[in-house]
């Protein structure tokens, strides 16, 4: 089996948390993402709608998951509908789940194949007031393709308009931002996938390296420890290719005298770690690269100092780019005088660092969450400063990822190489 296997309480508790959050006679209905075409008969690969996954383990697409829970009708307040197998599709594609194991991976009792979906919708959709339906409501979603789910919102509304419709993608926000300890099991998984890939990268590296050989170690590693690959495309920039945030050709070659900026992660079960490391091609920094990498990484411990239960995105934002400008002071990057004299846009910092702190990671690398939402006890961050100085072809960012706690923020990149001492010892090993 290529994942451990998850508890399917897990998803049980999840939905009993949904569950809570419903107006009075409900429904709510699901759909799994559609396989997309790429050219002639190709397809791509898979990736499953996360909040259905969330919900009920099911990783297979044509699933549906319906709640309907004031039914008088005991079964179905939960039904799950997924794809039937048949001869045809074993020999071509592999067996599909049997109902028997789709309820010991999701802990629903009632499942039905998929092509009694209709049926079951159209006899319970009259019992109830509201209909609480899916969409992707992330604040950068591109929503140019149209989904399954927006699909149904559309068929749904033509069959019954007189319904209230809402939106099941806000109470799932708001449960998702907070990690159960079996979501951070295998989130650790995927840390530490990312720390072998890490280090083999390490001893691998040096002058005259490209960088899509550096993305080939990271690859080779992941998947050998049972990962699916990236998390998301990976990012590995040598020189003035890491002051590009979102570099993704990978194609230059690393010289000598470069740093070579990784932003990678491995995915596990559906769940992300993100890292980014900034290190010497040839293993040494110079006095130069030295001082800026540990500026950032100053920057990075003070950060997490601030991502505390209580506290707001835009508020810790703020105080991050405060502390980003005294390094960037300390550097000779911005005059101290200028800096007085700056208005709240910070356009001077913003120059050489230039976005977001932090972001919630889980089954989303960008993990949702509702908007401005006050950090807490439980939710999942990312720590990522940078300083990208474009005139000296010196890009360096560090990330790690850490889990908010009671007393003290979790390092789950604890044992990763990180100050400049630790990483050139690991590239000399």
């Amino acid at each position: 089996m290529r994942y451990d296997s998850i508890d399917p309480q897990f998803f049980v508790r999840n939905r009993e948390k949904l569950l809570k959050k419903l107006k009075p006679n409900s429904l709510v209905i699901i759909h799994a993402h559609d396989i997309l075409p790429t050219n002639a008969d190709g397809t791509l690969p898979l990736r499953q709608n996360n909040d259905l996954f969330y919900l009920t383990g099911i990783d297979q697409e044509e699933t549906v998951i319906v709640f309907c829970p004031e039914t008088p009708t005991k079964e179905d307040r939960e039904i799950l509908f997924v794809k039937e197998t048949s001869e045809h599709m074993a020999v071509w594609e592999g067996d599909k789940l049997t109902k028997e194991q789709a309820t010991g991976v999701s802990g629903i009792e009632n499942v039905q194949w998929n092509d009694g979906f209709e049926a079951a919708f159209h006899r319970l959709a009259p019992q109830v007031d509201h209909i609480y339906l899916h969409t992707n409501e992330y604040a950068r979603a591109d929503i140019t393709v149209e989904t399954r789910n927006r699909r149904f919102i559309r068929q749904c509304q033509e069959r019954y308009p007189l319904h209230r419709y809402e939106r099941v993608a806000l109470p799932l926000q708001e449960l998702r931002m907070f990690k159960d300890e079996e979501e951070v099991k295998f989130l650790q998984k995927a840390v530490d996938i990312t720390e072998a890939g890490f280090r083999r990268v390490l001893k691998f590296l040096k002058p005259g390296i490209g960088e899509w050989e550096l993305e080939a170690e990271y690859l080779h590693e992941f998947v050998r420890n049972k990962s699916r690959g990236f998390a998301y495309s990976p990012i590995i920039g040598s020189g003035k290719n890491a002051c590009v945030l979102h570099y993704l050709e990978n194609k230059d070659i690393c010289e000598d005298g470069e740093m070579v900026l990784m932003d990678v992660g491995a995915e596990y079960a559906n769940w992300n770690a993100d890292m980014t490391r900034t290190v010497p091609v040839n293993g040494k920094f110079t006095a130069r690269q030295k001082d800026v990498y540990e500026a950032v990484l100053r920057v990075m411990l003070a950060a997490n100092d601030i991502l505390r239960p209580g506290s707001n995105p835009i508020d810790y934002q703020k105080a991050v780019i405060e502390i980003m400008e005294k390094e960037l002071i300390g550097l000779g990057l911005i005059d101290a005088e200028e800096a007085k004299k700056q208005d709240d846009s910070k356009k001077l910092v913003k120059k050489y660092f230039m976005h977001g702190t932090s972001h919630h990671l889980g089954l989303d690398v960008h993990d949702v969450s509702p908007a401005n939402a006050p950090f807490d006890v439980g939710q999942v961050f990312t720590i990522e400063p940078g300083i990208y100085i474009r005139e000296e072809n010196l890009g360096i960012r560090i990330e790690n990822d850490f889990i908010i706690g009671e007393t003290e923020n979790i390092d789950m990149f604890a044992k990763f190489p990180t100050t400049v001492e630790e990483i050139e010892a690991a590239m000399a090993e």
